[in-house]
């Protein structure tokens, strides 16, 4: 399972010093610390390249579309961190060294790099690189949400740094702006200079509501009047009636008006673009008749956004005023809240609360359009309590991350060609899945397996007369949930059926809650989790009778039991009938839905009490047998790796010779090829068509591997505050298919595959000269067959 060769030669060994200079805890980079700005780019004038019969695609491709200069670019690499220098080695490096790790909140901009740089792969069908951006800028929305506000509380009360980067709160917030500048440069340029010109090119017009026909304008008009107008709702701000609440990532208008007849004196105003409004309106050329919907052949009209129909009409919310001028901006607000679960009698009630009340947290970002006159951005910052660092200017639509609805054009050329996932033989419905079960260890990964081998384990279990229990973890079940309702189907036919449903499942919240009370009408007994400790597990238990004696099955999964992420989420499913595990996760149950203090579980590795733990175990024991005997060789593949406890382990075992390879999604806080720490750590994140999530944990053990999977990641998170599992893989022909068809093949990527550099930065991979292409996820799409003899 060696690397692939250009990985290699792309992770060069890097010396550290022996002391690192002390960081200026300050806001703002300090001037010595900036990258040399390049020159401000002067106006451009771009045209849209469009059909000429169509009156609104010509004036779209007759208008030139100045944009004003933005800010100097700042895409100049900075020089390596200073504590990475090319300096004679030391004897000996202290793990302690902050040199050693990259902080969390700056390896996760990278990881959201990397999502960009997937988008401007010319590669990726068209409309799929809309999608990629989009879901660029969505990240972007939650990362703002969820870490930047602590960041800004931690700066403002001078707090110590608390990672093992020690980065101090201050000095992350100035890097963290500097490069999120950075990359929205980039997004926004590929938007404006690629993506909106291409999508024109292929009949996709995004037009402007003053470039339309008169007849396309008052079609629009009338569409505005009777099915926006009655739900806008204008809001003047005077003495008398205070700045509005803002709701989190909504659009809205700020406006200064005037009253006609009575110029001089100025009146402010904002009007929100209702969420329930279509973001999209197409407008046919042939008869200008207006549709929400994206289904229609677009090539046969153009895309306006509501915002700025809505924007062309602000006139008739103010009768008797005169628009001066306003703009469109958008805040993000902190919602990383703490639900008092101590206090709480009611902990559904609790959630609740906290849902609502996070949709007024703290504002953490205001966004803005372009040329919003300074005026009304005095305004804002005013009302809103901002500083100027907590400003962004876009040349683009803001709130893109909408822009991914533009996957439901009915335009199939423009799209990866749809997929077909295999079910596999054991559970196509004339079969009984428990019988199979039974028989050996099956395993799925999902999307390659249909999702419907979950479903039809539960359908099966709900129908089967024979069973007469199933125990579930639900974290993010989805709001149209099948497993939800198969687990309702067999309460309705008497089985006793519990459900642990995970209520404080960050931005799933509510969902949870109304399935949690459909259940619990429904005789379902649910239990809520505990105080202080998120339920992330994936586990279904189902207890048959058969032949006069109860029988045990489960499924243990790394993903959520939600069959739409299920379609673009890689996760393994394991489904199993052996003793010893099924009488762990009968232990585990016992302890999530009642009192219990479990101190070893026999095949389970279970956090927060013995994962971590049983981790470590393996890792220093990979280290021993290396020591003793060589070929030591431990792979792990996560989402994110930052648990300091975690990276010193793994820097141990490199130090020992042990031969490390990480397949990291996100974030990662580790420096591969560091000399006398890391010379044998490798890391690379696949970032591809489906989003990897899996986790596995292979251990070479002198040739008698051990391999884990489930929902753990190395986070401090998930392994001291959360219930996870990871189930080891105890049948040898499922361990070496796991390894052979699914891990290898991602170690071999050279398409999908960014390797990370001792600096924290990524170096996208690509094949060397007369290297065939190896994209991991088409390969295993090919050769995918678990249960492979």
């Amino acid at each position: 399972m060696a690397a692939n060769k250009t990985e290699t030669t792309a992770t060069e060994t890097t010396q550290l010093p022996e002391q690192t200079k002390p960081e200026t805890p300050v806001q703002e980079t300090p001037k010595a610390e900036q990258p040399a700005a390049k020159p401000a780019r002067k106006p451009r004038v771009r045209t849209t390249a469009v059909k000429k019969p169509a009156a609104s695609k010509a004036a779209a491709a007759k208008t030139p579309v100045a944009r004003t200069p933005r800010r100097a670019s700042t895409s100049a690499k900075k020089p390596v961190a200073e504590a990475i220098q090319e300096l004679p080695a030391p004897k000996h490096i202290s793990l302690e060294d902050p040199a050693l790790y990259t902080n969390r909140e700056l390896s996760w901009i990278e990881f959201d790099r990397k999502v960009l740089e997937t988008a401007m792969d010319p590669a990726i069908p068209l409309l799929n690189r809309v999608l990629f951006l989009s879901i660029f800028f969505n990240n972007l929305d939650e990362f703002y949400m969820v870490r930047v506000m602590n960041l800004q509380k931690q700066a403002r009360s001078g707090a110590e740094p608390t990672g093992p980067d020690k980065l101090s709160p201050a000095k992350q917030l100035s890097e963290i702006r500097r490069k999120v500048l950075e990359i929205v440069d980039q997004a926004e340029d590929l938007w404006l200079d690629q993506l909106k010109p291409a999508l024109a090119k292929k009949d996709i017009v995004i037009a402007k509501y003053a470039d339309l026909t008169k007849e396309q304008q008052e079609n629009l008009n009338r569409y505005y009047d009777e099915d926006i107008f009655p739900v806008l709702t204008p809001q003047g701000v005077d003495a008398g009636r205070p700045f509005p609440m803002i709701s989190n990532t909504s659009l809205n208008f700020v406006i200064e008006l005037e009253e006609i007849g009575k110029e001089g004196k100025v009146r402010y105003a904002r009007v929100k673009c209702p969420n329930n409004v279509p973001r999209f309106l197409f407008v046919s050329n042939k008869d200008s008749t207006v549709t929400p919907n994206l289904g229609v052949t677009v090539s046969e009209g153009v895309l306006i956004l509501s915002e700025d129909l809505i924007a062309n009409r602000l006139e008739t919310l103010f009768p008797g005023y005169r628009v001066i001028t306003s703009g469109l901006f958008r805040i993000t607000r902190n919602t990383d809240g703490e639900i008092e679960e101590d206090e709480a009698d009611d902990l559904l009630a609790a959630v609740r609360d906290y849902v609502e009340q996070r949709r007024f947290g703290s504002v953490v970002r205001l966004e803005i359009e372009r040329g919003m006159p300074q005026r009304l951005q005095d305004f804002l910052v005013d009302h809103l309590d901002l500083i100027q660092v907590q400003i962004y200017r876009y040349s683009i639509p803001l709130g893109f991350s909408d822009f991914g609805r533009l996957m439901r054009i009915d335009r199939p050329g423009l799209k990866y060609p749809e997929t077909h996932p295999r079910t596999p033989k054991e559970f196509e419905p004339d079969r009984n899945c428990f019988t199979e079960i039974l028989k050996k260890d099956l395993m799925v990964y999902h999307p390659y397996d249909s999702f419907n081998c979950v479903l039809e384990f539960l359908r099966q279990a709900a129908l089967d007369p024979n069973v007469v229990a199933i125990k579930q973890t639900l974290y993010r079940c989805g709001s149209d949930s099948p497993v939800a309702k198969w687990l309702l189907e067999a309460r309705r036919r008497g089985k006793q059926v519990t459900a642990v449903v995970e209520l404080k499942a960050r931005f799933d919240e509510e969902q949870n809650m109304n399935w949690a009370e459909e259940m619990e009408r429904n005789g379902v007994n649910v239990v809520y989790g505990f105080a202080g400790l998120k339920i992330h597990a994936k586990l279904c238990f189902v207890i048959r009778r058969e032949h006069g004696s109860l029988v045990r099955y489960a499924h243990i999964g790394s993903g959520n039991y939600n069959a739409a992420s299920a379609k673009i989420y890689t996760d393994l499913g394991l489904f199993t009938a052996n003793r010893a595990i099924c009488d762990d996760i009968q232990d585990l149950f016992n302890v999530m839905t009642g009192y219990g203090r479990v101190k070893h579980y026999r095949e389970l590795l279970v956090s927060p009490n013995t994962l971590r733990g049983k981790l470590v175990e393996h890792i220093r024991r990979e280290v021993a047998i290396h020591k003793k005997e060589g070929n030591g060789h431990i792979i792990i593949k996560c989402n994110q790796l930052v648990d300091a406890e975690m990276m010193k382990e793994i820097y141990e075992a490199c130090r020992a010779g042990v031969k490390v390879e990480c397949i990291v999604r996100g974030i990662c806080g580790l420096r591969p090829g560091v000399s006398g720490v890391s010379e044998t750590l490798s890391v690379r994140s696949i970032v591809g068509r489906l989003l990897e999530h899996a986790r596995v944990y292979y251990f070479h053990n002198g040739g008698k591997p051990e391999v884990y999977f489930g929902s753990a990641d190395m986070m401090t998170r998930n392994l001291s505050g959360r219930i996870e599992v990871l189930t080891p893989i105890l049948d040898p022909v499922l361990r070496t298919n796991v390894m052979k068809q699914i891990i290898e093949p991602q170690l071999k990527d050279n398409i999908h595959a960014w390797v990370l550099l001792s600096d924290g930065s990524y170096k996208k991979l690509s094949p060397a000269k007369g290297e065939k292409i190896y994209d991991s996820q088409e390969e295993i799409a090919k050769h995918l067959n678990l249960q492979k003899a």
